[in-house]
């Protein structure tokens, strides 16, 4: 939004012409990003991902409301349920997955709820309870949360009362600070807080919003100074805050968003400087890391937390605008493809706490793997563990979905992670709508449609990923064009009424050693993972959210054989086709067949996989084809391989 616009938003809204606050100085203006977000809405879902949405929202996302009494008769809506953080989490999917679907029931009763936010304001500005019970009074960490739902609502609908609201509690909380500083979670999570300040202050620009932003860096944890030699090296066993999973992948953004207050090159550095630690120490193949609930290691046989899933996704889409490096988008798709289906049932009606790489039982269990998490912790059901999970679900795919388009600094629309979708947007005054059709990451052709109003230049600009073999892209189906992988790569002309763009991106199978020498193989954005039979045994509940255990009905304990230099030839891919369950188990949209070998001596330890054994390994049983199927598909798997001697 430009400066002229910005100040006539000011002369609307006279709360921000409110006496700023004795802050310390802060900056004159924000950073620029490389890529700035378009509004909720801009990006509406097609194919496959509609169709995904589709499911997310007939599940529990679409129904939380409807009986779950933490969102039901929240605080936050005058009920005597939970009033901290657990309606915002799910306004902060719901709203999204609403509006992004045009779900007329969904949206009426979201349109409700912000209403009775809005006008329940406190008088001083304070949002939603004054104390929820077992939580600290005025305790700004859920608000942070609202606040972020504030900011999609008012892109989606234009509210008037959106950014007054958020302005009158921004100046309550700035004097609160001053006596009662940062503290608990919020003192983990100011960056949230100070991403929501960055938002208002691009469409009201007042300094004393900058001032409150550096004042909340000031106050929260130092998450520069952790990521810069991660203090937590190996599997932890007690419960803190600075080893907590979530708190961790909602840090991840926190130095690009710090950066844009301070333009320390050091802070623009440290995104990429946190993921080469985190992945270090706790890593997984999947692209998230270990944390159940704490950092736990890189054996595969770990946990990692649903909220943490759904937060690294969001830190990687704000980090990855910000800063418009490939391997952030890179690593959003991988986990969205991946991590983020792999801890739901088909219908998405339940849910896992802790997902594992190799997750051969999900049951009930007082012997447990994990570092501090409890007996139920991998179950699938309505509120595992701990409901937080069940409550912060839901804003993984409508993210996503708003995330795939962004506009470059200097121009133009970016295509910075693909799924079948449309944006719909202006180049200066001209009308433009490009559409996706595409199966991918399940296919390797991505088809463009690009429609103007009127002749308009501009560049299109695609990201193309560092695993293509040979990409290449045409025109008007006309010659193909070879293009660098691990690029941005810009198609900059004059539009017409309806250009096509035609980007293929060959797969193949690409291997990667793992823990104890263990193999782990991926297909383009796609992990692939031992299809294993299953069992789902009621444990208690009503259906259609109950709680189930699964256990193996087939076989899990095999080693590869497979060829490092070469895994595409060892290993043979099919494509299926995406049906109307994108991520179903049954009709997975891609198969693959190995070689192995059953590994007699590789057991269940504390009702998980042992670690894999180191490998090469060795095995007298005959050999036996495998079929591996994504991993977002296989509700029971094993990911992390020995490989034969």
């Amino acid at each position: 939004m430009n400066r002229i616009l910005a100040m006539s938003m000011i002369a609307l809204f006279p709360a921000l012409l409110l006496a700023e606050t004795t802050a310390a100085a802060a900056p004159a203006e924000l950073q620029p990003r490389a890529f700035d977000p378009l509004p909720l809405g801009a990006v509406k879902p097609a194919g496959w991902l509609e169709k995904q949405l589709r499911i997310q929202c007939d599940g529990l996302s679409g129904n939380l409301d409807l009986f779950w009494p933490d969102v039901k008769d929240s605080g936050w809506i005058g009920g005597k349920a939970e009033g901290w953080e657990r309606m915002p989490y799910w306004l902060d999917g719901a709203l999204p997955l609403a509006y992004l679907l045009d779900d007329a029931a969904l949206k009426g009763r979201i349109e409700g709820y912000m209403n009775y936010i809005l006008e329940h304001q406190q008088d001083d500005g304070w949002l939603g309870p004054q104390q929820s019970q077992g939580y600290k009074e005025r305790d700004p960490w859920p608000v942070f949360v609202m606040l972020k739902v504030l900011t999609q609502y008012q892109e989606v609908t234009q509210d008037a009362r959106v950014i007054p609201a958020m302005v009158k509690f921004l100046h309550c909380l700035d004097a609160q600070l001053d006596r009662k500083p940062l503290f608990d979670w919020n003192k983990s999570r100011w960056q949230d807080a100070a991403l929501v300040i960055e938002w208002l202050y691009e469409r009201a620009p007042e300094p004393w919003l900058l001032a409150l932003a550096e004042k909340l860096q000031n106050q929260g944890y130092d998450w520069v100074k952790h990521f810069s030699d991660l203090p937590y090296k190996e599997r932890v066993k007690k419960w803190e805050f600075e080893s907590h999973v979530v708190n961790n992948a909602m840090a991840v953004k926190a130095p690009s968003v710090q950066w844009r207050l301070t333009n320390r090159v050091r802070d623009f550095k440290m995104t990429d400087k946190a993921l080469e630690e985190l992945d270090k120490y706790h890593g997984q193949f999947t692209g998230i890391f270990t944390g159940d609930e704490c950092f736990a290691g890189k054996n595969p046989s770990q946990g990692s937390e649903l909220c943490s899933v759904v937060e690294y996704l969001f830190s990687l889409e704000t980090a990855g605008a910000i800063l418009g490096e490939v391997p952030l988008f890179e690593r959003l798709e991988r986990i969205a493809f991946n991590a983020l289906p792999a801890t739901f049932t088909e219908n998405m009606w339940a849910h896992q706490y802790d997902q594992q790489a190799n997750q051969v039982t999900c049951a009930l269990s007082k012997e447990r793997v994990y570092t501090t998490n409890g007996e139920d912790a991998n179950l699938f059901g309505l509120e595992p563990n701990y409901g937080c999970c069940t409550a912060n679900l839901h804003q993984g795919w409508p993210k996503f979905t708003s995330s795939l388009w962004m506009r470059p600094k200097d121009g133009g629309l970016a295509a910075v992670a693909y799924a079948p979708s449309t944006v719909t947007t202006k180049i200066g005054e001209t009308d433009v709508t490009v559409s996706l059709a595409t199966d991918y990451p399940f296919g390797d052709t991505l088809t463009f449609t690009v429609r103007a109003a009127a002749p308009v230049t501009f560049p299109l600009v695609l990201r193309v990923p560092v695993w293509a073999v040979s990409p290449a892209v045409s025109i008007d189906r006309g010659p193909e064009e070879a293009v660098q992988p691990g690029a941005f790569h810009a198609i900059a002309r004059e539009w017409g009424s309806e250009t096509m763009v035609t980007l293929r991106l060959p797969m193949q199978v690409r291997a990667e050693r793992r823990y104890n020498n263990a193999i782990a193989l991926e297909y383009g954005p796609i992990v692939l993972s031992l299809q294993l039979g299953t069992y789902w045994k009621k444990l208690r509940g009503d259906e259609p959210h109950a709680d189930y255990e699964v256990f193996p009905t087939t076989p899990w304990n095999y080693a590869l054989r497979v060829d490092d230099a070469n895994p595409a030839a060892s290993v043979a891919v099919t494509r299926q086709g995406v049906s109307d369950s994108p991520f179903s188990p049954e009709k997975p949209p891609i198969t693959a067949t190995v070689t192995g070998r059953l590994l007699p001596d590789w057991l269940l330890e504390r009702h998980a996989a042992a670690p894999p054994p180191q490998s090469p390994v060795v095995s007298t049983q005959p050999d036996t084809t495998l079929t591996l199927i994504p991993y977002g598909c296989a509700k029971l798997r094993v990911t992390e391989f020995p490989v034969l001697e």
